[in-house]
Protein backbone atom coordinates (compact mmCIF):
# COMPACT_ATOMS: atom_id res chain seq x y z
CA UNK A 1 0.00 0.00 0.00
CA UNK A 2 1.56 3.03 -1.13
CA UNK A 3 -0.08 7.20 -1.53
CA UNK A 4 -0.75 8.70 -5.17
CA UNK A 5 2.56 11.35 -4.27
CA UNK A 6 4.80 8.29 -3.68
CA UNK A 7 3.88 6.35 -7.04
CA UNK A 8 7.68 5.85 -8.77
CA UNK A 9 9.38 6.56 -5.07
CA UNK A 10 9.25 3.95 -3.03
CA UNK A 11 12.80 1.82 -4.09
CA UNK A 12 11.22 -1.29 -1.53
CA UNK A 13 8.06 -1.71 -3.59
CA UNK A 14 9.35 -3.63 -6.91
CA UNK A 15 11.92 -5.74 -4.63
CA UNK A 16 8.98 -6.79 -2.58
CA UNK A 17 6.16 -6.96 -5.39
CA UNK A 18 9.08 -9.84 -6.67
CA UNK A 19 9.33 -11.39 -3.20
CA UNK A 20 6.27 -12.00 -2.54
CA UNK A 21 5.53 -13.49 -6.03
CA UNK A 22 8.54 -16.06 -5.84
CA UNK A 23 7.29 -17.45 -2.78
CA UNK A 24 3.47 -17.68 -4.00
CA UNK A 25 1.83 -15.12 -3.08
CA UNK A 26 0.27 -12.33 -5.95
CA UNK A 27 0.96 -8.76 -4.79
CA UNK A 28 -0.35 -5.56 -5.77
CA UNK A 29 0.36 -1.87 -5.15
CA UNK A 30 -3.06 0.23 -4.06
CA UNK A 31 -3.30 3.97 -3.23
CA UNK A 32 -4.65 4.25 0.34
CA UNK A 33 -7.12 7.02 0.14
CA UNK A 34 -7.83 5.40 -3.53
CA UNK A 35 -12.02 4.75 -2.81
CA UNK A 36 -12.64 2.13 -5.97
CA UNK A 37 -10.08 -0.19 -4.06
CA UNK A 38 -11.78 -2.95 -2.10
CA UNK A 39 -9.40 -4.13 0.56
CA UNK A 40 -12.15 -7.27 1.75
CA UNK A 41 -10.76 -8.82 -1.35
CA UNK A 42 -7.09 -8.82 0.00
CA UNK A 43 -5.69 -11.55 2.55
CA UNK A 44 -3.22 -8.82 4.06
CA UNK A 45 -2.57 -5.32 3.10
CA UNK A 46 0.45 -4.03 4.08
CA UNK A 47 1.66 -0.39 5.21
CA UNK A 48 4.54 0.61 3.32
CA UNK A 49 4.67 4.10 1.83
CA UNK A 50 1.79 6.24 2.91
CA UNK A 51 3.73 9.33 2.97
CA UNK A 52 0.88 11.95 2.65
CA UNK A 53 -0.80 10.83 5.79
CA UNK A 54 0.91 13.66 7.90
CA UNK A 55 -1.17 16.04 6.30
CA UNK A 56 -4.44 14.43 7.02
CA UNK A 57 -3.68 12.42 10.13
CA UNK A 58 -7.91 11.99 10.93
CA UNK A 59 -8.90 10.56 7.72
CA UNK A 60 -5.53 8.27 7.61
CA UNK A 61 -6.23 6.88 11.05
CA UNK A 62 -9.99 6.66 10.28
CA UNK A 63 -9.18 4.46 6.88
CA UNK A 64 -6.66 2.01 8.93
CA UNK A 65 -9.74 1.34 11.41
CA UNK A 66 -11.90 0.61 8.29
CA UNK A 67 -9.37 -1.45 6.19
CA UNK A 68 -8.54 -3.34 9.70
CA UNK A 69 -12.14 -4.46 9.93
CA UNK A 70 -12.00 -6.20 6.66
CA UNK A 71 -8.03 -7.85 6.55
CA UNK A 72 -5.43 -8.22 8.08
CA UNK A 73 -3.26 -4.88 8.45
CA UNK A 74 0.01 -4.37 9.31
CA UNK A 75 1.36 -2.85 11.34
CA UNK A 76 -2.05 -3.20 13.27
CA UNK A 77 -4.28 0.11 14.49
CA UNK A 78 -2.70 0.43 17.24
CA UNK A 79 0.23 0.51 16.63
CA UNK A 80 -0.14 3.35 13.94
CA UNK A 81 -2.49 5.53 16.25
CA UNK A 82 0.51 5.14 18.73
CA UNK A 83 3.76 6.03 16.31
CA UNK A 84 1.81 8.77 14.19
CA UNK A 85 3.10 10.94 16.56
CA UNK A 86 5.82 11.87 18.12
CA UNK A 87 4.99 12.02 21.88
CA UNK A 88 5.55 8.33 21.73
CA UNK A 89 9.17 9.55 22.42
CA UNK A 90 7.93 10.50 26.26
CA UNK A 91 7.31 6.96 26.89
CA UNK A 92 10.65 5.91 25.19
CA UNK A 93 12.33 7.93 27.55
CA UNK A 94 10.35 6.75 30.80
CA UNK A 95 11.36 3.76 29.63
CA UNK A 96 14.65 4.49 30.16
CA UNK A 97 15.54 4.47 26.47
CA UNK A 98 18.15 7.18 25.04
CA UNK A 99 16.65 9.19 22.70
CA UNK A 100 17.12 13.20 22.03
CA UNK A 101 16.10 15.62 24.33
CA UNK A 102 12.69 16.95 23.31
CA UNK A 103 10.59 19.50 24.18
CA UNK A 104 6.88 19.53 22.85
CA UNK A 105 5.21 22.58 22.29
CA UNK A 106 1.04 21.78 21.98
CA UNK A 107 -0.88 22.89 19.59
CA UNK A 108 -2.43 26.43 20.27
CA UNK A 109 0.56 27.36 22.92
CA UNK A 110 2.67 30.32 22.98
CA UNK A 111 6.24 29.42 21.77
CA UNK A 112 8.12 31.96 23.29
CA UNK A 113 8.21 30.78 27.05
CA UNK A 114 8.81 27.13 26.14
CA UNK A 115 11.70 28.08 23.57
CA UNK A 116 13.35 30.49 26.17
CA UNK A 117 13.03 28.13 28.65
CA UNK A 118 14.46 25.07 26.24
CA UNK A 119 17.38 27.08 25.60
CA UNK A 120 17.83 27.70 28.89
CA UNK A 121 18.25 24.09 29.56
CA UNK A 122 20.40 23.20 26.27
CA UNK A 123 23.64 24.86 25.33
CA UNK A 124 23.25 23.59 21.42
CA UNK A 125 24.68 25.57 19.08
CA UNK A 126 21.55 24.48 16.56
CA UNK A 127 18.01 23.97 17.20
CA UNK A 128 15.70 21.41 15.57
CA UNK A 129 12.23 22.81 14.83
CA UNK A 130 9.83 20.23 13.41
CA UNK A 131 6.30 18.82 13.94
CA UNK A 132 5.06 16.12 16.45
CA UNK A 133 3.25 14.74 13.18
CA UNK A 134 5.74 14.75 10.40
CA UNK A 135 7.47 12.67 7.54
CA UNK A 136 10.37 13.12 5.48
CA UNK A 137 11.53 16.42 6.86
CA UNK A 138 8.72 18.47 5.69
CA UNK A 139 8.39 21.13 7.84
CA UNK A 140 11.38 20.60 9.88
CA UNK A 141 14.19 22.79 10.09
CA UNK A 142 17.87 23.57 11.32
CA UNK A 143 18.16 26.84 13.05
CA UNK A 144 21.66 28.52 14.61
CA UNK A 145 20.32 29.22 18.75
CA UNK A 146 20.75 32.93 18.24
CA UNK A 147 17.91 32.95 15.57
CA UNK A 148 15.04 32.68 18.29
CA UNK A 149 12.62 35.20 16.13
CA UNK A 150 13.32 32.64 12.67
CA UNK A 151 12.48 29.69 15.19
CA UNK A 152 9.05 31.73 16.80
CA UNK A 153 8.23 32.26 12.70
CA UNK A 154 8.77 29.23 12.22
CA UNK A 155 6.96 27.77 15.17
CA UNK A 156 3.76 29.60 14.83
CA UNK A 157 2.14 29.13 12.20
CA UNK A 158 2.15 25.80 12.21
CA UNK A 159 0.56 25.91 16.12
CA UNK A 160 -2.11 28.20 15.19
CA UNK A 161 -2.94 25.74 12.46
CA UNK A 162 -3.37 22.97 14.97
CA UNK A 163 -0.17 21.17 14.96
CA UNK A 164 2.03 20.29 17.52
CA UNK A 165 5.61 20.92 17.31
CA UNK A 166 9.35 19.61 18.56
CA UNK A 167 12.40 21.37 20.11
CA UNK A 168 15.47 19.43 19.97
CA UNK A 169 19.57 20.05 20.16
CA UNK A 170 20.98 19.88 17.40
CA UNK A 171 23.16 16.94 17.79
CA UNK A 172 26.48 18.21 15.76
CA UNK A 173 28.11 14.64 15.43
CA UNK A 174 25.34 13.90 13.06
CA UNK A 175 27.33 16.44 9.87
CA UNK A 176 30.20 13.76 10.64
CA UNK A 177 28.85 10.27 11.88
CA UNK A 178 25.32 10.82 9.59
CA UNK A 179 22.08 8.69 10.86
CA UNK A 180 22.11 4.84 11.66
CA UNK A 181 18.81 3.03 10.46
CA UNK A 182 18.57 -0.37 11.82
CA UNK A 183 15.75 -2.44 10.36
CA UNK A 184 13.64 -5.29 12.51
CA UNK A 185 11.62 -7.99 10.97
CA UNK A 186 9.61 -9.63 13.79
CA UNK A 187 11.84 -8.49 16.21
CA UNK A 188 14.99 -9.36 14.81
CA UNK A 189 17.51 -8.00 13.44
CA UNK A 190 18.03 -7.47 9.81
CA UNK A 191 19.94 -5.41 8.75
CA UNK A 192 20.85 -1.26 8.71
CA UNK A 193 22.35 1.80 6.84
CA UNK A 194 23.83 5.24 7.25
CA UNK A 195 21.52 8.20 6.26
CA UNK A 196 23.93 11.35 5.42
CA UNK A 197 22.42 14.82 7.41
CA UNK A 198 19.19 16.04 5.96
CA UNK A 199 18.94 19.54 7.82
CA UNK A 200 21.94 22.18 6.42
CA UNK A 201 22.58 25.37 8.19
CA UNK A 202 19.73 27.98 7.53
CA UNK A 203 18.22 25.65 4.58
CA UNK A 204 14.94 25.92 4.59
CA UNK A 205 11.96 23.20 5.19
CA UNK A 206 11.81 20.53 2.26
CA UNK A 207 8.44 21.47 -0.17
CA UNK A 208 8.90 17.94 -1.54
CA UNK A 209 7.18 14.29 -0.28
CA UNK A 210 10.68 13.51 1.80
CA UNK A 211 14.07 15.56 1.58
CA UNK A 212 16.80 13.79 -0.54
CA UNK A 213 18.86 11.04 1.41
CA UNK A 214 22.28 9.71 0.76
CA UNK A 215 22.20 6.11 1.70
CA UNK A 216 24.81 3.32 1.91
CA UNK A 217 25.10 -0.15 3.93
CA UNK A 218 26.65 0.27 7.29
CA UNK A 219 26.93 -2.70 10.36
CA UNK A 220 26.05 -1.19 13.54
CA UNK A 221 28.25 -0.75 16.57
CA UNK A 222 27.25 -2.84 19.64
CA UNK A 223 25.89 0.17 21.26
CA UNK A 224 23.67 0.95 18.27
CA UNK A 225 22.03 -2.63 18.35
CA UNK A 226 21.70 -2.64 22.37
CA UNK A 227 19.57 0.85 21.85
CA UNK A 228 17.71 0.03 19.22
CA UNK A 229 16.53 -3.35 20.78
CA UNK A 230 15.82 -1.59 23.92
CA UNK A 231 13.38 0.65 21.54
CA UNK A 232 12.03 -2.01 19.60
CA UNK A 233 11.49 -3.93 23.25
CA UNK A 234 9.97 -0.47 25.10
CA UNK A 235 6.98 -0.66 22.71
CA UNK A 236 3.74 -1.53 23.99
CA UNK A 237 2.49 -3.68 21.34
CA UNK A 238 4.13 -6.81 21.47
CA UNK A 239 6.10 -8.03 18.72
CA UNK A 240 5.75 -6.44 14.93
CA UNK A 241 6.38 -7.40 11.33
CA UNK A 242 8.53 -4.47 11.26
CA UNK A 243 10.56 -1.88 12.64
CA UNK A 244 13.05 0.73 12.51
CA UNK A 245 14.87 2.46 14.62
CA UNK A 246 16.95 5.46 13.46
CA UNK A 247 19.85 7.16 15.88
CA UNK A 248 22.26 9.59 16.24
CA UNK A 249 24.98 9.90 18.30
CA UNK A 250 25.02 12.91 20.77
CA UNK A 251 28.70 14.68 21.63
CA UNK A 252 30.18 11.82 23.90
CA UNK A 253 29.42 9.29 21.20
CA UNK A 254 26.54 7.89 22.69
CA UNK A 255 23.54 6.34 20.22
CA UNK A 256 20.07 8.03 20.68
CA UNK A 257 16.90 7.86 19.55
CA UNK A 258 15.84 10.10 17.03
CA UNK A 259 13.07 8.41 15.83
CA UNK A 260 11.11 5.06 16.13
CA UNK A 261 9.59 4.09 12.62
CA UNK A 262 6.66 1.50 13.01
CA UNK A 263 3.96 3.09 10.35
CA UNK A 264 5.42 3.56 6.64
CA UNK A 265 9.10 3.24 7.04
CA UNK A 266 11.20 2.84 4.36
CA UNK A 267 13.23 -0.33 4.76
CA UNK A 268 15.83 0.07 2.38
CA UNK A 269 15.34 -3.08 1.19
CA UNK A 270 18.10 -2.69 -1.58
CA UNK A 271 20.63 -2.49 0.51
CA UNK A 272 20.55 -5.59 2.00
CA UNK A 273 20.21 -8.61 -0.46
CA UNK A 274 17.70 -11.66 1.21
CA UNK A 275 15.59 -9.18 3.14
CA UNK A 276 12.92 -9.44 1.10
CA UNK A 277 12.67 -12.76 1.16
CA UNK A 278 12.86 -12.76 5.02
CA UNK A 279 9.81 -9.97 4.96
CA UNK A 280 7.92 -11.77 2.36
CA UNK A 281 8.54 -14.92 4.77
CA UNK A 282 7.46 -13.43 7.78
CA UNK A 283 4.32 -11.35 6.02
CA UNK A 284 3.34 -14.95 4.57
CA UNK A 285 3.56 -16.85 8.20
CA UNK A 286 1.66 -13.95 10.23
CA UNK A 287 -1.29 -14.51 7.49
CA UNK A 288 -0.72 -18.29 7.78
CA UNK A 289 -1.41 -17.94 11.45
CA UNK A 290 -4.04 -15.58 11.81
Amino acid sequence: MTARAARGLDADLPVLLAAFAAAGAHAEIADWDDAAVDWGRFDLALLRSAWDYTERLPQFLAWVERTAGLTLLLNPPPVVRWNSDKHYLRELAAGEVPVVPTTFVDAGAEPRPVLEAFLARHSCAGVVVKPAVGAGSRDARRHERAATGEMLAHLQPLLAAGRSMMLQPYLERVDRDGETALVFIEGAFSHAIRKGPLLPAGAPATAALFAPEKISPRVPATAELEVARRAVAQVPFGQLLYARVDLIRDAAGQPRVLELELTEPSLFISYAPGSEERFAAAALARLRSR
